[in-house]
């Protein structure tokens, strides 16, 4: 590993000088200490706001300000901790698919396992507030993955990406959260104790984003570039058509990554935003196995023998734990609910039973997790 990455540092501290600038001049040549050690006139001729100028000034007739107050700051983190890391985007440890995007960090912050960085990784992505089938599909593909080799990477958000996490928390697996704010700041709260346990369990947490840096709204679509540049493949479970979950996706192609979404019933507004990427070219999937036989080549990763058809599908995995015990009645039911939405008038209809005996029913069923309320009626999960 790099033993002293303080210029990196720097260089990624310096205002109005983002990721692709910093890497097009690493490429001509231009290594931190040769820019941050250069005259003011070559500074001009490389065309440099004035901003990053006065900024590279500062830095060098002063040992304050704000670039070595950066430094301080980061070096101070590292060594709070014996799992944390700076990664320059020349270090051996940053993972490589992520150096080959059009705009790497230069540098990222890493706690946890900094090694399961460079292991073959797919992104499960999806909706925030995701139906009771979306977190299913996620929790049983990302199980798949992980069972079979697979390191998930996700963005710790509520919904899909937690869901993600969990399910290979569960089998003691690694897997990755990307920050959308600094690497102290766990975002959402709420989600504190999954990131802990993805420290746990041989995961990591990864940021580009200076320590202290809030979860504003122009991080997240820069921490998903983060998600997909990792990626050998991005999967979306559940996700509207103007969602952070398409953003990733859509840049997953631009890195060209292989990208595969989740179709679903066609009056669920989050199947639109999957149904959206499969026309723009996404590969409809239904399940984990479909993506391991693609994705095999791009991995280097021969499939595991007991990863067969049946273990394969989410329906059979993420369920297996989840099985109920349903009465007559409930079973009967169910048979008549299907994954569009069926109103309790039509139910009352099928099943022969009254609204007021339904009711009983649906509420029971629906605390047992086999259906789902929607807006005007119910689906089966």
């Amino acid at each position: 590993m790099t033993a002293d990455p303080r210029d990196w540092i720097a260089v990624a501290a310096l205002p109005s000088l983002g990721p692709a600038s910093i890497k097009t001049l690493w490429e001509k040549g231009w290594t931190p200490e040769k820019l941050l050690n250069a005259p003011l006139i070559e500074w001009q001729r490389l065309g440099l706001k004035q901003k990053t100028i006065d900024a590279l000034c500062e830095y060098q007739s002063s040992s304050q300000g704000l670039v070595h107050q950066a430094i301080d700051t980061a070096l101070q983190w590292q060594a709070s901790f014996d799992d944390a890391y700076i990664l320059p985007i020349t270090d051996s440890d940053y993972p490589q698919l992520l150096r080959e995007i059009y705009d790497p960090p230069p540098i990222l912050f890493v706690r946890g396992n900094v090694q399961a960085l460079n292991l073959p990784q797919i992104a499960i992505v999806g909706s925030r507030n995701a139906s009771v089938s979306g977190l299913k599909q996620a929790y049983g593909f990302a199980l798949e993955f992980a069972k079979n080799g697979v390191v998930v990477n996700s963005g710790l958000a509520l919904g899909v990406d937690a869901a993600a996490h969990k399910a290979c928390i569960d089998i003691e697996k690694p897997t990755v959260a990307v920050f959308g704010t600094g690497i102290d700041r766990i975002y959402p709260a709420r989600n504190r104790s999954l990131a802990v346990d993805i420290l746990r369990n041989g995961g990591a947490w990864v940021s580009e984003f200076f320590l202290g840096s809030p979860p504003i709204a122009p991080h997240f679509p820069k921490r998903n570039r983060l998600i997909s540049g990792m990626s050998v493949g991005v999967l979306v479970v559940e996700a509207a058509p103007k969602s952070g979950s398409l953003i990733t996706a859509r840049m997953a192609m631009e890195h060209g990554r292989e990208v595969f979404a989740l179709p679903g019933p066609l009056n669920n507004p989050l199947s639109r935003g999957c149904h959206l990427l499969i026309k723009e070219g996404a590969v409809l999937v239904e399940t984990a196995q479909e993506m391991i036989d693609q994705l095999a080549p791009l991995l280097g990763y021969y499939l595991n023998e007991e990863f067969d058809q049946n273990r394969g599908s989410p329906d059979n995995s993420a369920q297996s734990n989840l099985l109920v015990e349903l009465s007559g009645a409930e079973s009967r039911v169910l048979e008549q609910i299907g994954y569009e939405v069926c109103c309790i008038d039509e139910l009352s209809v099928q099943s022969g039973l009254s609204i007021a005996e339904l009711s009983q029913l649906l509420v029971s069923m629906e605390l047992k997790g086999v259906i789902e309320q929607r807006e005007g009626g119910y689906i089966k999960c």
